[in-house]
C-alpha cells in the first residue's frame, strides 16, 4: 500500500455525552456523579458522567445495580431534545470538513478525511481543530482516534479519553494490535473473549497465529472478521447516512440469571436503551425481538410484529415480557439479554398492534 492508497479515518466520540451537557447546563451538578435515566426500580442508566463511572457505573446498567454501587448518584432525567440540538450543532462542525460522515449515535461518528474541503495534509491537526471548535461552541469536549481504518480509528479514540486523541499510523497498526487483549478489541464482548480466552487466545498476536479456517471452525462468520482485524485489517469505507435497520440493546450479565424477576427487570432494562435512541432519534419500530443466550451458548429469539410502529412504551414492555415469560420456567440459567426494534420508521402513525409470532 502506497501513502497515496492510505486512507485518513477519524473517530469522534463526545466524553459522557448526555452527562456532560447536563453538568453544562447545571452548574450544580459539575463535579457530582451523575446518571442520565430513570431512578425507578426497573429504571437504566442512560450515560454515566467521569464521576459516577470511577464507582463502577455505566450506561445500560439498572438502576438499582448504579445506586449500590453509588449511594450518592444524582439521577437527572433525559433531554433528548437538548442532546438532538447540540448533536446538529456538532454535526455541522464534522461537515465543515467532509461530507463523508458515518453517525453511529448522536456523540458518535466516523469521518473520512483523505480528501477534505480544508485541504488539509494531517488528520491528527483536522481532528484538532474539530475537537476545539465543538469545546468553543458546545461547551463540551469530545476525544478523537485517527488512523487508516475504522476499526483501528475507533481504538485509537479510546485511548486518551477524555478530552484527547491518538493515532494509530500504518507503521505501528499491527504491533497495535498484537499486544492488545482481545477483551479491548472493538466488537468483541465479554463472551467471544471468554471463549477466545479458552481456545488460548488472549492477545491479538494469539488471533493472528489462528488460520482462517481454525477461527471460521470456532466462530462461524465472524472468523474472516476477526481474522482480518488480528493483522489491523479493515476495508469497510466510511458510509455517509446510512439507513439504521434495527435499534437494540444487549448485555452479558456477571453472573448468570436463573429468577424471573431478575430475567424481566433485565429485559426492560435493554428495552430502555433501545427505547431511547428511538425516541432521540425521531423513529420507531413495528419489530420487537428478545434474544436470549443461555449458559450453554445456545440463543433463542422470540418476535413480535405489528401492523403499525410502536408509538406506546407500556405496550412494548408488555409485549417484551410476554415474550420472555414463554420461556418459562427455565431450563437452563440466562448469561445474556437483548431486546431489538426493526422495521424502522419515522411515521409515527397510529394503528392497531395485532401481532404474529415468529420464533427462532
Amino acid at each position: 500500500m502506497t501513502e497515496k492508497d492510505v486512507r485518513k479515518i477519524i473517530h469522534l466520540d463526545m466524553d459522557a455525552f448526555y452527562a456532560s451537557v447536563e453538568q453544562r447546563d447545571n452548574p450544580e451538578l459539575r463535579g457530582l456523579p451523575v446518571a442520565v435515566g430513570g431512578s425507578r426500580e426497573r429504571g437504566v442508566v442512560a450515560a454515566a458522567s467521569y464521576e459516577a463511572r470511577k464507582f463502577g457505573v455505566r450506561s445500560a446498567m439498572p438502576s438499582v445495580t448504579a445506586r449500590r454501587k453509588c449511594p450518592d448518584l444524582v439521577f437527572v432525567k433525559p433531554r433528548f431534545d437538548v442532546y438532538k440540538a447540540v448533536s446538529r450543532q456538532i454535526r455541522a462542525i464534522f461537515a465543515e470538513f467532509t461530507p463523508l460522515i458515518e453517525p453511529l449515535s448522536l456523540d458518535e461518528a466516523y469521518l473520512d478525511v483523505t480528501t477534505n474541503l480544508k485541504n488539509m495534509a494531517s488528520a491528527t491537526l483536522i481532528a484538532q481543530d474539530i475537537r476545539a471548535r465543538i469545546l468553543t461552541e458546545t461547551g463540551l469536549t469530545a476525544s478523537a482516534g485517527i488512523s487508516y481504518n475504522k476499526f483501528l480509528a475507533k481504538l485509537a479514540s479510546d485511548q486518551n479519553k477524555p478530552n484527547g486523541q491518538y493515532v494509530i499510523t500504518p507503521a505501528i497498526g499491527a504491533a497495535f494490535v498484537e499486544n492488545l487483549p482481545v477483551g479491548k478489541f472493538h466488537g468483541i464482548g465479554p463472551v467471544t473473549a471468554a471463549k477466545m480466552n479458552h481456545l488460548g487466545i488472549f492477545t491479538g498476536a494469539d488471533l493472528r497465529g489462528q488460520t482462517l479456517a481454525f477461527l471460521q471452525q470456532h466462530f462461524g462468520k465472524a472468523g474472516p472478521w476477526y481474522h482480518a482485524i488480528s493483522r489491523g485489517q479493515d476495508d469497510r469505507p466510511v458510509v455517509a447516512d446510512r439507513p439504521r435497520k434495527s435499534v437494540g440493546s444487549e448485555t452479558t450479565f456477571a453472573q448468570d440469571l436463573s429468577a424471573p424477576a431478575d430475567i424481566e427487570a433485565g429485559v426492560l432494562a435493554m428495552l430502555d436503551e433501545a427505547w431511547a435512541y428511538c425516541e432521540k432519534s425521531g423513529i420507531t419500530g413495528r419489530t420487537v425481538t428478545v434474544k436470549v443466550k443461555y449458559a450453554d451458548f445456545q440463543i433463542v429469539t422470540r418476535s413480535h410484529t405489528g401492523a403499525a410502529p410502536f408509538t406506546s412504551k407500556p405496550v412494548a414492555e408488555r409485549t417484551c415480557l410476554e415474550l420472555v415469560r414463554g420461556l418459562f420456567p427455565l431450563s437452563k440459567p440466562i448469561r445474556l439479554l437483548g431486546v431489538a426494534l426493526s422495521n424502522l420508521s419515522t411515521d409515527n402513525a397510529s394503528a392497531p398492534t395485532q401481532m404474529t409470532l415468529a420464533l427462532s
